[in-house]
């Protein structure tokens, strides 16, 4: 079996696995892209901690889960968007989040995997990635 896109993999695993009432989800497999998600979500307390398993093949990813995600999954197709449009980012929010100040874009910017709130203040476009609410 190929999978076609690990990070919408990852999102839908730790979404199912909050709603069934675990504590941890094992993300399979695991990617630097993955990784970089993990660490905004968890940089917002959405996760917990997480740490890289090496099983011989692409890696698993074992993620301290907090019971703070209602939803989360990946924007396709992948929208690129220019500082000026993130800053009338309404247009996203209303789409993807689902109130004002609740929930997070993440971007894929030159400065890296981050949040919607740091691609504002650090004045950069990129590519949405994900939501997570």
């Amino acid at each position: 079996m190929v999978m076609m896109d690990t990070l919408s993999n990852a999102l839908t695993t730790l979404k199912n696995s909050e709603v069934r009432g675990k504590g941890e989800a094992v993300i399979a497999p695991a990617s630097k892209l993955v990784a970089m998600v993990l660490r905004v979500m968890q940089r917002y307390g959405y996760v917990g901690e997480f740490e890289y398993i090496d099983d011989g093949r692409s890696g698993k990813i074992k993620v301290q889960l907090l019971g703070r995600i209602n939803d989360a999954g990946v924007v396709k197709p992948r929208t690129s968007v220019k500082y000026a449009e993130l800053r009338s980012l309404p247009v996203w929010l209303m789409k993807l989040l689902p109130s004002r100040d609740i929930g997070l874009l993440i971007l894929s910017t030159p400065q890296g995997v981050i949040s919607h709130k740091d691609a504002l203040e650090r004045k950069v476009g990129g590519v949405i990635l994900a939501y997570v609410y």
